[in-house]
C-alpha cells in the first residue's frame, strides 16, 4: 500500500530550481534511499514532505500526498499534527537539532504532550521506554541529561526516540550517521532497519551509497534536483545504468581501491610512492588524563617520511588527544615526543613548530572569514619566513600544486566550495614546508565525490614533497584507501598496530575485529 506519492515535485527558491520534477512513492513498511551530493536537492525534497521548505521557496506538484493527504494544501496548523504525530524527522546533527538548554527527557516528553493523551507520569515512563527502545543504557539518568554531556551515539539514539516518540507511519532521516564512529554508525542503522521491521516507512537521505545498502529496499539518486537513476538497492548497486551512479560508486574508498585513483582523474593506478624515509616524529609512551581520568596511555609510535600512518578508534578512545600531542598543542604527562630527532617539549619546540602542520575537519571555521585566500596564504609564509616580495607568487605555486589557480586568491572562504576550501587548507599547512601534516577527519564533511578528489590530492602532494601524514579518521574504508600503517585506540591504549592491509584482512584484538565488521559495505539488504 502506497503512504507517500510524489509527481513532478518543482522546488525552487528565487530563480533558483532546486528540485526540477522530482517523483517517488514509498509503500508501508519500505525504505526509499535519496543518494545524492550536496546541491542534488535530497534534503529540500524531504523537507517538503513536512511542510519545511522554507520561506520563498514555490512549490508545485502534479501529485504530493501522505496517506491520501494532498501535503500542498496543508496549513500551518495541520504541518504542526503531521510533524511528529505521522511523519518523524532526524536530522544528521543531534547536538543541533536537540535544544541545548533542555534536558532529553523534556524534548520527548514534548512530543508525547503534542500527539498523546498520556498524563504526566505516564509520560515519564514512556520516555525511559522510547529511550530503552532505541538502546540508551541507563534511560532514566539519561533523560535528566542536556544534550552535551552525552555522547554523539547517545544523542543521535535520543533524537531518534524523540522522531518516533508519536508512533509515526514515516520516519525521515536526513544524514542520520555521517557523524558518527563505525560502530555506532552500524547501531543507529540496525536501530532504523528495526523500525521497518515494525510497519513503519522510512526516507533516508544520504550521500554515501554504503551505507544506504544496509538499510534500503529502493535508492533514488539524485543529481541537480533530478532523479537520474531509480530502482531496487541490489540493482542500483550491482548493475548502475547512469555515468553519475557509476561515478560515485567508483568514489567510495574501501579495501579494493588501495593504490588506485578515486576520481577518475589522472592515471589508475596511482602512481607508485616513494619508500619511507627517516624518522620525523616519534612518541615514546606518552600519556595523558585530564581531571585524573587517562585519556591516553603509554602510546607509542614512529611516523617516517613520504608515509601515512592511520589512528582509528571511536570517540573518547584517545585518537584526538594523541593528535594534539603529536602538534604540540597538548604537553604529556609522561613520554617523550620528538620531531626530527629534537624534544617536541618545553623551548625547543618553537624552532620546530613549522615542521609539523594540521589540516582540519572543519575548514569554515579553521579560516577568518574576514580574509581572502591570498591573505590566508600570505600570513602561513610569513610565519614560515619568506620574503614579503615572494608571497604572492608562493601563494599561486601552492594553489597550483592542490589544483587551484591564481583567480582563487581574491576569494573568501564562504565563496568556495566545501572542496576547495579543503584545497586551500592543505595549501596553508604546506606553506611552512613542513615535514609532517596531522590530518584531523580531513574529508568527513564531505561529499564523496570531493572526499575523492581531497584523496587523491594528499596522495599526489606526498609524491610530490614527502611529507608524512598522521591520519585522523572515524572512516575505516578511508583509512584502508590511504594508509599505509595503522594504529587502532581503545580506552587511550594502542590495541592494535601494523600494515594497513593486515591489520585489516587479519585483525587479531577482538576490538578490531568489531571495527572491521561495523564497515558499510556495497552489498544490499
Amino acid at each position: 500500500m502506497t503512504l507517500v506519492k510524489v509527481e513532478n515535485l518543482r522546488v525552487a527558491f528565487g530563480g533558483v530550481t532546486a528540485v526540477d520534477g522530482v517523483s517517488f512513492e514509498i509503500r508501508r513498511g519500505e525504505c526509499l534511499a535519496l543518494v545524492g551530493e550536496s546541491g542534488s536537492g535530497k534534503s529540500v525534497t524531504a523537507r517538503t514532505l513536512v511542510g519545511l521548505t522554507g520561506e520563498g521557496a514555490r512549490v508545485s506538484a502534479d501529485e504530493l500526498t501522505f496517506g491520501g493527504q494532498d501535503l500542498t494544501r496543508v496549513r500551518e496548523r495541520g504541518w504542526r499534527r503531521i510533524r511528529g504525530g505521522r511523519i518523524g524527522f532526524v536530522l544528521q546533527d543531534a547536538l543541533v537539532s536537540l535544544d541545548p538548554l533542555r534536558k532529553v527527557g523534556k524534548e520527548i516528553a514534548e512530543v508525547l504532550a503534542a500527539h498523546t493523551t498520556l498524563s504526566g507520569t505516564a509520560r515519564t515512563a514512556r520516555v525511559a521506554e522510547l529511550l530503552t527502545q532505541v538502546g540508551v543504557p541507563e534511560p532514566e539518568l539519561r533523560a535528566g541529561q542536556l544534550p552535551h554531556e552525552l555522547s554523539g551515539g547517545l544523542r543521535q539514539r535520543a533524537l531518534i526516540a524523540t522522531a518516533i516518540a508519536g508512533e509515526p507511519e514515516l520516519v525521515i532521516a536526513d544524514e542520520p550517521t555521517t557523524a558518527l564512529d563505525v560502530t555506532v554508525q552500524a547501531q543507529v542503522l540496525d536501530l532504523l532497519a528495526e523500525l521497518k521491521s515494525k510497519d513503519r516507512s522510512l526516507l533516508v537521505i544520504s550521500h554515501d551509497l554504503a551505507v544506504v545498502a544496509r538499510l534500503a529496499d529502493r535508492v533514488a539518486v539524485l543529481k541537480d534536483g533530478r532523479v537520474v537513476e531509480h530502482g531496487p538497492t541490489a540493482r542500483v548497486l550491482s548493475q548502475p545504468e547512469h555515468d553519475y551512479t557509476k561515478q560515485l560508486l567508483r568514489a567510495i574508498p574501501a579495501e579494493h581501491t588501495k593504490g588506485t585513483r578515486l576520481s577518475g582523474t589522472g592515471p589508475s593506478p596511482a602512481p607508485p610512492r616513494r619508500a619511507p624515509g627517516e624518522v620525523v616524529v616519534r612518541a615514546d609512551g606518552i600519556s595523558k588524563s585530564f581531571g585524573g581520568r587517562p585519556a591516553v596511555r603509554e602510546v607509542s609510535f614512529a611516523l617516517r617520511a613520504g608515509e601515512t600512518v592511520g589512528i582509528v578508534g571511536e570517540s573518547g578512545s584517545g585518537k584526538t588527544t594523541t593528535a594534539r600531542i603529536a602538534l604540540g598543542l597538548t604537553e604529556p604527562d609522561a613520554g617523550t615526543v620528538e620531531v626530527r630527532g629534537q624534544s617536541w617539549t618545553g623551548p625547543g619546540r618553537r624552532a620546530l613548530r613549522r615542521d609539523v602542520q594540521l589540516v582540519y575537519q572543519d575548514t569554515l571555521a579553521a579560516f577568518d572569514p574576514r580574509y581572502t585566500v591570498a591573505k590566508v596564504l600570505a600570513e602561513a609564509l610569513a610565519v614560515a619566513g619568506g620574503p614579503r616580495r615572494l608571497r604572492r607568487e608562493r601563494s599561486v605555486e601552492l594553489l597550483e600544486l592542490v589544483g587551484l589557480g591564481a583567480q582563487h586568491l581574491a576569494r573568501r572562504p564562504l565563496h568556495l566550495s566545501g572542496g576547495q576550501r579543503q584545497r586551500v587548507a592543505i595549501a596553508r599547512a604546506l606553506a611552512p614546508e613542513p615535514g609532517v601534516i596531522v590530518c584531523d577527519e580531513p574529508v568527513s564533511a564531505l561529499d564523496v565525490s570531493v572526499q575523492a578528489q581531497v584523496l587523491d590530492l594528499l596522495e599526489d602532494v606526498q609524491r610530490e614533497t614527502g611529507v608524512a601524514y598522521l591520519f585522523i579518521s572515524h572512516d575505516l574504508g578511508v583509512v584502508y584507501h590511504v594508509c599505509d600503517r595503522v594504529l587502532v585506540m581503545k580506552d587511550g591504549r594502542v590495541v592494535e598496530e601494523g600494515p594497513v592491509e593486515t591489520v585489516f584482512r587479519a585483525p587479531s584484538h577482538p576490538y578490531t575485529q568489531e571495527l572491521i565488521a561495523a564497515i558499510p559495505r556495497l552489498t544490499a539488504v
